[in-house]
């Protein structure tokens, strides 16, 4: 009998085992009208949780609420970002559960209640997903706010969220009665703190007030932890002086088993020391973190292993897609490696898939502009957080250029979107000189910035464009999915050979790789203009004529994005790997 959260859990309920993984995530891409992600994170820890519902894997996963998501994005005539809040109605998505748990932020008690939500999976497995939520009367107004936006406030504020989140979470599993999980799985370091009152919770079964080194042995075998970013600002750092005020505790500091940085708490590390199983999200990725994840003033060295990320098949296929395999690939849904048989899918079946999906985009695209988009013009997608290591501005760096290529071998239609976060002015420039950028390529080239890049405006964006572009900054780029799910839908990726990329792409098969693969170098100051020149000569020497000239090449290429990359960079694949390597290693 599957164990399903469908009413208050217990565990004394005959038959019915408790979820043995526990998936702490920040941000989780539950439904298209839940803002509660804000991108690539979030929405590859939905994806997680979704195929692991399709195969039925006894897990239960923690986040917070967001009342008002992460951000709704508006641009101006000028090309500037703008934010608005994001409200949605919590009951139509999820109900209430009675019970609560309290934690301590600053002396003061906060209450803390969950919202569950269940991932269904293809078989109607139900998978329940706790959001933790602080917005309620008993609670000061300031504890009220920690579950209000998704990243916002400051460091003060973010500590608390992450009290919330970790602390809150363990607490309010124990009042659900789930006592015997086998494994705390960290997505990030945000719920690291999780780790502080599993030691807690030992220590005091054991009749003692501090745990000591025994404690943290058993813990560290409790844990998993999954590191996404090679960018420093992404790992969380806190001074110990805001950690004593926020934990009103410094009982913690002098356990360099615990903490192994003096003078601040690094939630990365934090992580690491209480984890026996740590991973990068891609085989470059696990080098670049074994190598950057070295505490100073030592030489320690952790063992990272790596898991490629994937993406959920069934939620990135497009209904055209989702139509074909269902007529050549029966029970892809449940079996996603069957998509390597797409090889033997007719060709023209293929392509008419793609134009349905292409003329969904443009049709997306043609309500809101000026210019009107074509469905028969070469078009190339790049939709990403805006933040400056991922070099939006690459494509657009060099007008003439595209111009030349244009002349040369036919239009070309480029489709941008992306979010900056409120605090990145960096970001909102890179949206503006893109925004302003179209005035200089018309009527060549046409270019349009989407608004507001979502889940849904993904899936248009993902599916309906020939090609999908990929530019970050090597080795900043730890793993991205955009291009995975560009695959499903048959569109190749070109890209910077990073991330994922490295290990997906077979030049001229599944797509193409641009510039030097060998100069990873973040501060080689001329890899821009050595990148951009890369770029537009793999476009105008191979990759446009290809696409005008050749048709049934191309075509080739976009059963094989689908049966080499598809079948294998997905979810399903990944969430299996988990199961193996950390869930269950022993």
């Amino acid at each position: 009998m599957q164990w399903r959260a469908t009413k208050p859990m217990t565990s004394n309920e005959t038959n019915t085992p408790l979820p043995t993984a526990a998936y702490f995530s920040m941000e989780i891409a539950l439904d298209p009208a839940m803002p509660t992600y804000s991108g690539g994170l979030g929405v590859l820890a939905g994806d997680t949780l979704r195929a692991a519902a399709d195969m039925s894997v006894r897990m239960i996963a923690v986040t917070l609420l967001h009342r008002q998501g992460y951000l709704s994005q508006t641009i101006d005539a000028e090309g500037w970002q703008h934010e608005q809040p994001v409200d949605w109605n919590i009951e139509e998505h999820c109900r209430e559960l009675p019970q609560r748990a309290e934690v301590e932020i600053e002396g003061r008690t906060v209450h803390v209640r969950a919202w569950q939500y269940d991932v269904v999976g293809c078989e109607g497995y139900r998978l329940p997903v706790l959001l933790l939520d602080t917005d309620l009367d008993e609670n000061a107004d300031t504890d009220r706010a920690l579950t209000q936006q998704l990243y916002g406030g400051d460091s003060r504020h973010r500590l608390s969220q992450e009290v919330v989140l970790g602390i809150g979470g363990v607490r309010i599993l124990r009042s659900l009665r789930i006592d015997s999980l086998v494994q705390f799985h960290m997505n990030e370091g945000h719920a690291a703190l999780l780790v502080l009152e599993l030691l807690d919770e030992r220590a005091k079964s054991l009749g003692r007030e501090m745990f000591n080194s025994e404690d943290v042995q058993a813990v560290r075998k409790q844990c998993v932890f999954t590191t996404h970013t090679p960018v420093p600002a992404g790992h969380d750092r806190f001074g110990f002086d805001l950690v004593e005020q926020v934990l009103g505790r410094s009982d913690l500091f002098d356990m360099h088993e615990v903490f192994c940085c003096a003078g601040e708490l690094n939630m990365t590390y934090l992580a690491l020391n209480l984890s026996h199983y740590v991973n990068g999200v891609a085989k470059k990725h696990g080098e670049v973190s074994r190598h950057m994840l070295v505490p100073k003033d030592t030489n320690h060295h952790y063992a990272i292993d790596h898991i490629t990320n994937g993406v959920h098949v069934a939620t990135w296929a497009s209904p055209s897609f989702s139509e074909l395999f269902d007529r050549f690939l029966p029970g892809w849904r449940e079996d996603n490696a069957s998509l390597r048989g797409a090889l033997a899918m007719p060709p023209n079946e293929v392509w008419q898939a793609h134009r349905a999906a292409k003329l969904r985009l443009i049709d997306e695209i043609n309500a809101t502009q000026d210019d009107l988009f074509d469905p028969l013009t070469f078009t190339i997608g790049f939709a990403r957080r805006a933040t400056a290591y991922k070099r939006a501005n690459l494509l657009i760096s060099d007008p003439e250029r595209l111009h030349r290529i244009v002349e040369k071998h036919g239009p070309i239609q480029i489709v941008f979107a992306g979010k900056a976060h409120p605090h990145d002015v960096e970001g909102k420039h890179l949206i503006q000189q893109i925004v302003r950028a179209k005035n200089q390529l018309h009527p060549a080239v046409k270019l349009v910035y989407l608004e507001n890049y979502d889940w849904e405006l993904a899936r248009l964006i993902v599916s309906g464009v020939d090609v999908w572009l990929n530019t970050p900054q090597p080795p900043l780029e730890a793993s991205g999915t955009s291009g995975m799910k560009a695959a499903i839908n048959g569109v190749p990726s070109l890209s910077i050979l990073d991330g994922w990329w490295i290990e997906g792409c077979v030049e001229g098969t599944t797509g193409w790789a641009f510039g030097n693969a060998a100069s990873t170098n973040p501060a080689n100051v001329d890899r821009f203009k050595e990148d951009a020149d890369a770029l537009y000569d793999k476009l105008e020497q191979v990759i446009v004529p290809l696409y005008y000239t050749k048709p049934d090449q191309w075509l080739r290429i976009m059963s094989h994005a689908i049966a080499l990359n598809g079948s294998y960079f997905n979810t399903q694949r990944m969430v299996q790997q988990y199961v193996v390597k950390a869930y269950y290693e022993t």
